[in-house]
Protein backbone atom coordinates (compact mmCIF):
# COMPACT_ATOMS: atom_id res chain seq x y z
CA UNK A 1 0.00 0.00 0.00
CA UNK A 2 1.30 3.17 -0.77
CA UNK A 3 1.66 6.32 1.37
CA UNK A 4 2.11 10.51 0.85
CA UNK A 5 4.68 12.26 2.99
CA UNK A 6 2.91 15.05 4.88
CA UNK A 7 5.66 16.30 6.26
CA UNK A 8 8.38 19.12 5.35
CA UNK A 9 10.82 16.37 5.13
CA UNK A 10 9.94 12.69 6.93
CA UNK A 11 13.51 11.03 7.92
CA UNK A 12 14.38 7.66 6.95
CA UNK A 13 15.76 5.84 10.28
CA UNK A 14 17.93 2.71 10.12
CA UNK A 15 16.01 1.50 13.06
CA UNK A 16 12.43 2.02 13.99
CA UNK A 17 13.46 4.43 17.21
CA UNK A 18 14.31 8.58 16.37
CA UNK A 19 17.49 8.44 18.15
CA UNK A 20 18.49 5.35 14.85
CA UNK A 21 20.90 6.82 12.00
CA UNK A 22 18.86 8.73 9.58
CA UNK A 23 19.70 7.30 6.34
CA UNK A 24 17.27 9.28 3.92
CA UNK A 25 15.14 12.39 3.84
CA UNK A 26 12.06 12.12 2.21
CA UNK A 27 10.07 14.93 1.08
CA UNK A 28 6.46 16.26 1.19
CA UNK A 29 4.06 15.33 -1.22
CA UNK A 30 6.41 12.06 -2.24
CA UNK A 31 4.80 8.92 -2.53
CA UNK A 32 6.02 5.65 -0.61
CA UNK A 33 5.35 2.13 -0.47
CA UNK A 34 4.80 0.84 2.73
CA UNK A 35 5.86 -2.54 3.76
CA UNK A 36 5.11 -3.26 6.79
CA UNK A 37 3.46 -1.79 10.35
CA UNK A 38 6.29 -2.22 13.01
CA UNK A 39 4.10 -0.65 15.70
CA UNK A 40 2.30 2.29 16.60
CA UNK A 41 3.80 4.67 15.72
CA UNK A 42 6.49 3.52 12.70
CA UNK A 43 6.57 1.79 9.78
CA UNK A 44 8.58 0.09 7.37
CA UNK A 45 9.06 1.89 3.95
CA UNK A 46 10.02 1.88 0.06
CA UNK A 47 11.21 5.12 -1.62
CA UNK A 48 10.11 5.08 -4.74
CA UNK A 49 14.50 5.01 -5.80
CA UNK A 50 14.46 1.78 -3.47
CA UNK A 51 15.56 3.05 -0.08
CA UNK A 52 14.28 1.28 2.32
CA UNK A 53 14.04 2.41 6.08
CA UNK A 54 11.90 3.12 9.18
CA UNK A 55 9.55 6.07 9.05
CA UNK A 56 7.38 7.99 11.34
CA UNK A 57 3.30 6.95 11.07
CA UNK A 58 2.46 10.67 11.94
CA UNK A 59 4.75 11.76 8.66
CA UNK A 60 2.41 10.00 6.54
CA UNK A 61 -0.76 9.84 4.50
CA UNK A 62 -2.22 6.28 3.84
CA UNK A 63 -4.60 6.54 1.46
CA UNK A 64 -5.12 4.51 -1.77
CA UNK A 65 -6.90 6.29 -3.72
CA UNK A 66 -5.48 9.63 -2.64
CA UNK A 67 -2.33 8.42 -3.28
CA UNK A 68 -3.03 7.93 -6.95
CA UNK A 69 -5.06 10.86 -7.62
CA UNK A 70 -1.81 12.77 -6.08
CA UNK A 71 0.77 11.09 -8.32
CA UNK A 72 -1.56 12.18 -11.49
CA UNK A 73 -2.13 15.98 -10.31
CA UNK A 74 1.20 16.93 -8.36
CA UNK A 75 2.55 17.82 -11.73
CA UNK A 76 4.99 20.87 -9.89
CA UNK A 77 7.78 21.10 -7.65
CA UNK A 78 8.90 23.69 -5.30
CA UNK A 79 11.95 24.97 -6.92
CA UNK A 80 13.12 27.73 -4.37
CA UNK A 81 15.46 26.77 -1.26
CA UNK A 82 12.00 26.76 0.68
CA UNK A 83 8.46 28.41 0.06
CA UNK A 84 5.82 29.47 2.21
CA UNK A 85 2.18 28.27 0.97
CA UNK A 86 -0.08 30.97 2.56
CA UNK A 87 -3.44 31.43 3.48
CA UNK A 88 -4.14 34.06 1.00
CA UNK A 89 -2.26 35.53 -2.26
CA UNK A 90 -0.57 37.99 -0.48
CA UNK A 91 2.52 38.54 1.29
CA UNK A 92 1.79 39.44 4.66
CA UNK A 93 -0.72 36.54 4.79
CA UNK A 94 -0.26 33.45 7.53
CA UNK A 95 1.78 30.39 6.49
CA UNK A 96 -0.15 26.86 5.91
CA UNK A 97 3.25 25.27 5.78
CA UNK A 98 7.11 25.36 4.67
CA UNK A 99 7.60 23.26 2.01
CA UNK A 100 11.37 23.12 0.78
CA UNK A 101 12.72 22.42 -3.03
CA UNK A 102 11.92 19.45 -4.39
CA UNK A 103 8.46 19.13 -2.60
CA UNK A 104 5.81 17.62 -4.83
CA UNK A 105 2.63 19.94 -5.37
CA UNK A 106 -0.59 20.16 -7.21
CA UNK A 107 -1.40 23.47 -9.47
CA UNK A 108 -4.88 24.11 -9.24
CA UNK A 109 -6.93 27.18 -11.23
CA UNK A 110 -8.56 29.51 -9.94
CA UNK A 111 -9.86 32.69 -11.62
CA UNK A 112 -9.06 36.34 -11.11
CA UNK A 113 -5.44 35.37 -9.05
CA UNK A 114 -3.15 38.01 -9.94
CA UNK A 115 0.14 36.44 -12.14
CA UNK A 116 2.63 36.64 -9.14
CA UNK A 117 0.37 34.03 -7.50
CA UNK A 118 -0.33 30.30 -8.07
CA UNK A 119 -3.16 28.74 -6.15
CA UNK A 120 -1.85 25.17 -4.96
CA UNK A 121 -3.72 22.25 -2.97
CA UNK A 122 -1.78 20.56 -0.13
CA UNK A 123 -1.94 16.66 0.39
CA UNK A 124 -4.64 17.52 3.35
CA UNK A 125 -6.78 19.09 0.43
CA UNK A 126 -6.40 22.63 1.42
CA UNK A 127 -5.83 25.34 -0.70
CA UNK A 128 -3.10 27.66 -0.54
CA UNK A 129 -0.85 30.11 -2.23
CA UNK A 130 2.80 30.20 -3.63
CA UNK A 131 4.98 32.46 -5.92
CA UNK A 132 4.36 31.48 -9.27
CA UNK A 133 8.18 31.62 -9.77
CA UNK A 134 9.51 29.28 -6.88
CA UNK A 135 7.55 26.65 -9.52
CA UNK A 136 8.59 24.91 -11.59
CA UNK A 137 6.42 22.28 -13.67
CA UNK A 138 7.99 18.26 -13.05
CA UNK A 139 10.52 17.50 -15.90
CA UNK A 140 11.28 14.09 -17.78
CA UNK A 141 14.18 12.90 -19.38
CA UNK A 142 13.44 13.80 -22.57
CA UNK A 143 12.64 17.74 -22.13
CA UNK A 144 14.75 18.66 -23.62
CA UNK A 145 18.19 18.03 -25.55
CA UNK A 146 21.35 15.89 -23.81
CA UNK A 147 23.13 18.65 -24.00
CA UNK A 148 20.71 21.09 -22.34
CA UNK A 149 19.95 17.97 -19.65
CA UNK A 150 23.62 18.48 -18.70
CA UNK A 151 23.62 22.21 -18.46
CA UNK A 152 20.22 21.93 -15.91
CA UNK A 153 21.81 19.17 -13.78
CA UNK A 154 24.87 21.39 -13.14
CA UNK A 155 22.92 24.78 -12.96
CA UNK A 156 20.51 22.48 -10.48
CA UNK A 157 23.57 20.98 -7.97
CA UNK A 158 25.41 24.73 -8.08
CA UNK A 159 21.98 26.26 -6.94
CA UNK A 160 22.70 24.27 -3.40
CA UNK A 161 25.94 25.95 -3.12
CA UNK A 162 26.56 26.98 0.21
CA UNK A 163 23.57 24.52 1.91
CA UNK A 164 25.04 22.32 5.00
CA UNK A 165 26.53 18.69 5.16
CA UNK A 166 23.64 16.99 6.49
CA UNK A 167 24.27 12.54 6.92
CA UNK A 168 21.25 11.86 4.77
CA UNK A 169 19.63 14.94 4.15
CA UNK A 170 18.62 15.98 0.91
CA UNK A 171 17.18 19.73 0.93
CA UNK A 172 19.00 23.36 1.28
CA UNK A 173 18.81 22.95 4.68
CA UNK A 174 21.22 20.21 5.02
CA UNK A 175 22.50 17.43 2.10
CA UNK A 176 24.81 14.88 1.72
CA UNK A 177 26.64 14.02 -0.93
CA UNK A 178 23.92 10.96 -2.46
CA UNK A 179 21.53 13.73 -1.35
CA UNK A 180 22.89 16.34 -3.58
CA UNK A 181 23.24 14.30 -6.82
CA UNK A 182 20.28 12.32 -6.62
CA UNK A 183 17.89 16.13 -6.04
CA UNK A 184 19.82 17.30 -8.69
CA UNK A 185 18.93 14.50 -11.36
CA UNK A 186 15.42 14.08 -9.79
CA UNK A 187 14.17 17.73 -10.22
CA UNK A 188 15.49 17.45 -14.23
CA UNK A 189 13.23 14.04 -14.13
CA UNK A 190 15.68 11.11 -13.55
CA UNK A 191 15.32 8.88 -10.56
CA UNK A 192 19.14 7.50 -10.18
CA UNK A 193 20.21 5.46 -7.28
CA UNK A 194 20.09 7.71 -3.95
CA UNK A 195 24.38 6.31 -2.79
CA UNK A 196 27.88 6.39 -3.32
CA UNK A 197 27.77 3.58 -6.25
CA UNK A 198 26.46 2.63 -9.42
CA UNK A 199 23.72 0.15 -9.33
CA UNK A 200 22.25 -2.50 -11.76
CA UNK A 201 18.68 -1.28 -12.30
CA UNK A 202 19.28 2.41 -12.26
CA UNK A 203 20.05 4.81 -15.29
CA UNK A 204 23.41 5.61 -14.91
CA UNK A 205 26.48 3.70 -16.51
CA UNK A 206 30.00 2.82 -15.89
CA UNK A 207 32.50 5.36 -18.61
CA UNK A 208 36.05 5.99 -18.89
CA UNK A 209 37.28 8.97 -17.06
CA UNK A 210 38.42 10.62 -20.01
CA UNK A 211 34.41 10.71 -21.47
CA UNK A 212 33.50 12.46 -18.38
CA UNK A 213 31.05 15.84 -19.41
CA UNK A 214 29.64 18.22 -17.80
CA UNK A 215 26.91 16.18 -15.32
CA UNK A 216 28.08 13.13 -15.14
CA UNK A 217 29.02 11.80 -11.76
CA UNK A 218 32.53 10.83 -10.47
CA UNK A 219 32.82 7.82 -7.56
CA UNK A 220 34.63 8.09 -4.54
CA UNK A 221 35.49 5.02 -1.81
CA UNK A 222 32.11 6.65 0.45
CA UNK A 223 31.69 9.75 -1.78
CA UNK A 224 30.28 11.05 -5.14
CA UNK A 225 30.46 14.39 -6.70
CA UNK A 226 28.84 15.93 -9.60
CA UNK A 227 31.51 17.23 -12.69
CA UNK A 228 30.75 20.89 -14.05
CA UNK A 229 33.26 20.72 -16.55
CA UNK A 230 36.76 22.46 -16.49
CA UNK A 231 37.97 19.81 -14.34
CA UNK A 232 35.64 21.09 -11.27
CA UNK A 233 33.01 19.17 -9.40
CA UNK A 234 30.64 19.98 -6.93
CA UNK A 235 29.85 17.85 -3.92
CA UNK A 236 28.66 17.90 -0.03
CA UNK A 237 31.34 16.61 1.92
CA UNK A 238 31.86 16.65 5.15
CA UNK A 239 35.39 17.82 5.15
CA UNK A 240 34.03 20.75 3.40
CA UNK A 241 31.03 21.32 5.95
CA UNK A 242 28.99 22.51 3.30
CA UNK A 243 28.40 21.99 -0.74
CA UNK A 244 31.18 23.59 -2.67
CA UNK A 245 33.08 22.80 -5.89
CA UNK A 246 36.51 21.32 -5.64
CA UNK A 247 38.78 20.59 -8.95
CA UNK A 248 40.76 17.45 -9.92
CA UNK A 249 43.58 19.46 -11.22
CA UNK A 250 46.86 19.61 -8.97
CA UNK A 251 47.94 23.03 -9.44
CA UNK A 252 44.74 24.44 -9.11
CA UNK A 253 43.83 26.34 -5.93
CA UNK A 254 40.48 24.47 -5.08
CA UNK A 255 42.59 20.91 -5.43
CA UNK A 256 41.75 18.32 -3.47
CA UNK A 257 44.35 15.61 -2.66
CA UNK A 258 42.44 12.71 -0.81
CA UNK A 259 39.76 13.03 -3.56
CA UNK A 260 41.34 13.47 -7.05
CA UNK A 261 43.74 10.39 -6.14
CA UNK A 262 40.80 8.25 -5.09
CA UNK A 263 38.19 8.46 -8.01
CA UNK A 264 36.71 5.08 -8.01
CA UNK A 265 34.63 5.28 -11.45
CA UNK A 266 32.65 7.56 -13.61
CA UNK A 267 28.96 7.48 -14.40
CA UNK A 268 26.67 8.90 -16.69
CA UNK A 269 23.24 8.56 -18.08
CA UNK A 270 23.89 8.61 -21.86
CA UNK A 271 24.27 4.90 -22.26
CA UNK A 272 25.95 5.83 -25.92
CA UNK A 273 29.00 7.13 -23.82
CA UNK A 274 29.24 3.41 -22.54
CA UNK A 275 32.96 1.49 -22.68
CA UNK A 276 33.25 -1.34 -24.51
Amino acid sequence: MKAIVTAMIASLHAMPTSTSEVVDEVLYGMTVKRIRDVNEGWVYIQTAYRYEGYCQKADLLVDEVLVSKWEREAQHIIFQSFADVLQQPRIQSSKLVTLVRGTSICVVSEENLPEEWSAVQLVTGQRGYVRTKWLQAKMTERSVSEQQFRENVVATALSYLGAPYRWGGKSPLGIDCSGLCSMAYLLNGVTIYRDAKIVEGFSIVKIARDQMQKGDLIYFPGHIALYIGDQLYVHSSIGGNEVSVNSLEENHPLYRHDLATTILEVGTLFQEKLCN
